[in-house]
Parts: structure tokens; C-alpha cells; sequence
């Protein structure tokens, strides 16, 4: 469940630093009833940004594949083979 807390509450930031570190969730900070910041800790942003590579990386493979950019597995040890006189 997400955490919101209002602008006021950042006055009191070793709270806000343990409630970051307490989740794996973003903290949504609102100003006037709206959203306007979010928080996380940096082990929580670095693991969004590493899924995030991830994600792209498969939409990549993806897209070689609908797009016959491929290779049947035993064609690339072959080559493979070939290219390192193995």
C-alpha cells in the first residue's frame, strides 16, 4: 500500500530517511491535496532503475525476434565455433 504523507511532514527528515528505508515502496508526498514529490531510499531507486535495464533489454530481444534477427542455437555455436577456432 502506497504511503502519502503531506509537504508539512518533511520538516522532520530522519522519520521520512526510516520510512524510506523501512519500504520498498516510494513515499508520495502531496502539496495542497496533489501529488508533488516522491521519495525512496537509494537501494529501492537502484533496483527500479536495474528492473527498468532489464525490461528494456527483453523489449529489445523482442523486437529481434518479431524481426527475424535471430539465430537457431546450434547456427550460433557454429559460428561462434568458427570465429574462435574452438
Amino acid at each position: 500500500m502506497p504511503q502519502i504523507i503531506p509537504i508539512k511532514d518533511l520538516k522532520d527528515t530522519a522519520r521520512i530517511s526510516e520510512m524510506c528505508h523501512a519500504s520498498d515502496e516510494p513515499i508520495y508526498v502531496t502539496k495542497n491535496g496533489y501529488g508533488d514529490m516522491v521519495f525512496m531510499s537509494m537501494e529501492t531507486y537502484e533496483n527500479m532503475q536495474e528492473r527498468g535495464h532489464i525490461y528494456r533489454e527483453i523489449a529489445r530481444a523482442e523486437e529481434d525476434i518479431e524481426a527475424g534477427r535471430t539465430y537457431d542455437a546450434r547456427e550460433a555455436l557454429a559460428r561462434t565455433r568458427l570465429k574462435y577456432v574452438l
